[in-house]
């Protein structure tokens, strides 16, 4: 007989009596976040490297000391510690990467989701939560797959760790579809596409020049002439240099002329889907077989936000999958719905929950609303570096990233402007090679940055802050 447990057991967060032990566990997480943003005081922590990683270890002392400091001193002490060395894109001049700041609403969202710990495996383990993520998917697809009419196929779509996930998972029923698919991508692709290939014992990807930035539809029309087999044309639709999206009318038109499947990784772009300015850059999306999108980028969700969306639901019939502990046939045949072809991975979270909350809470337009006013800051901050006499603009942002640089510097000065601004703790700018130089990458994804925060970014990179 199992003894009972002792009364210094650590509370448990689920169940009746969770919440209470919740509660102040997390005002002190909740005061530790604040303190740790007020000694960090910047987009990220100054000092490098080195001097972060020795805070760290002086915090965290012995990693597994035979003796605990109890709760309350872990959970300050640590979560102190992180967020004064974290680079925190709630910062404006956090811009470096698609990297979004989470709304409040999606992050209180995960914590129930970590509280109640469903894992979406087998619908004994997530009643509620698998029937959520059915409703909530099958609604996102049919974002990206309007059903022009009743007979036309049910879409759907499956939830990822995001769009390297998803674009393996496009290949993979391409795969299944085909046998060793040849696969065609730009130059500006996701490397996951190369990743994937390998993963997947299939041809290295065909990679076609992109001069302009997007996938050229003339080089992708000679390719695709000269190959031959079972073809899938990967098109981008907001890569993660510039922005930019590829010509996906003319793509998809091309993929039809020549038997290929597309595939379009929208893992940045899809979330225009929401704006009724800007959907239309997204005009072809629905020609795709498979898409990638990937809602902790333009959807403001805590990661991992990834889906992939597939135009007929039957093509996901190749991740059927029996484990007889989890998705027995008696248990299917009994309406137990089997989960385990919902996804490559086994134990996985109920992410859905964040963005359902999202979703119901803000409404497509609220959403699209979000989405709107990054592209305004893009474009307002394009007006800046045009405007600057010593700043050169690589060209108008089609997305929220904006590429600039210094009229007269090198490569290697370009490069030591955002190494010192990160070791300064001053700002967070990514990096990009295009036209054969390097550039400084601005991406805009918080959309309660204001005018003045890029005039502040703009004058760090000009020179003009006293250090």
């Amino acid at each position: 007989m199992c003894a009972a447990p002792t009364p210094n057991s650590p509370p448990l967060a689920g169940g009746p009596s969770g919440p209470a032990a919740l509660r102040p566990l997390l005002d002190t997480v909740l005061t530790a976040l604040h303190d740790g943003a007020v000694t960090r005081g910047g987009p990220l922590p100054a000092g490098g490297p080195d001097a972060v990683a020795a805070r760290l270890r002086e915090a965290l002392g012995e990693a597994i000391p035979d003796t605990g400091t109890g709760a309350d001193a872990a959970l300050h002490t640590l979560v102190h510690t992180l967020a004064a060395g974290a680079a925190d894109p709630a910062d404006p001049l956090c811009a470096a990467h698609l990297h979004t700041p989470p709304l409040a609403l999606a992050t209180a969202a995960d914590l129930a989701a970590s509280a109640l710990n469903p894992s979406m495996d087998s619908w004994d383990q997530a009643p509620a939560a698998s029937a959520l993520e059915a409703l909530v998917t099958q609604a996102l697809a049919a974002q990206v797959y309007p059903r022009a009419r009743p007979d036309a196929p049910l879409p759907d779509a499956l939830v990822t760790t995001g769009g390297t996930e998803a674009n393996q998972l496009a290949l993979l029923l391409a795969r299944e579809r085909h046998g060793a698919v040849q696969t065609v991508v730009g130059a500006n692709a996701h490397h996951s596409f190369h990743r994937a290939t390998w993963l997947l014992g299939l041809p290295e990807p065909v990679t076609v020049p992109t001069p302009n930035g997007t996938l050229d539809p003339v080089a992708l029309d000679e390719a695709l002439t000269d190959l031959h087999g079972p073809l899938l044309v990967a098109a981008t639709a907001g890569t993660t240099d510039t922005g930019s999206i590829d010509p996906l009318p003319a793509i998809a038109d091309l993929c039809a002329a020549h038997g290929a499947d597309l595939h379009i990784d929208a893992a940045y772009g899809g979330p225009l889907l929401f704006s009724d300015t800007h959907r239309t850059l997204l005009t072809g999306l629905d020609r795709a077989r498979t898409v990638t999108l990937d809602l902790h980028k333009l959807g403001w969700q805590p990661v991992a936000a990834g889906l992939l969306a597939v135009r007929d639901a039957a093509d996901l019939t190749a991740l059927t999958h029996t484990a007889d502990y989890l998705n027995a046939d008696d248990d299917t045949e009994a309406g137990l719905p089997d989960l385990l072809g919902r996804s490559l991975r086994t134990t996985r979270r109920p992410d859905i929950l964040k963005t359902a909350v999202t979703l119901r809470a803000l409404g497509r337009t609220g959403l699209g609303a979000l989405v709107d006013q990054c592209c305004r800051l893009a474009q307002h901050l394009a007006d800046l570096v045009d405007k600057a006499p010593g700043l050169e603009l690589y060209e108008r942002p089609t997305l929220t990233t904006v590429l600039f640089r210094p009229t007269d510097a090198d490569d290697n000065a370009v490069a030591a402007i955002r190494r010192r601004l990160l070791t300064e703790g001053r700002a967070v700018l990514g990096r990009a090679h295009e036209d054969g130089r390097l550039w400084l990458k601005a991406t805009l994804l918080n959309p309660h940055a204001g005018p003045g925060d890029l005039d502040t970014l703009i004058t760090l990179v000009e020179g003009g802050t006293d250090r």
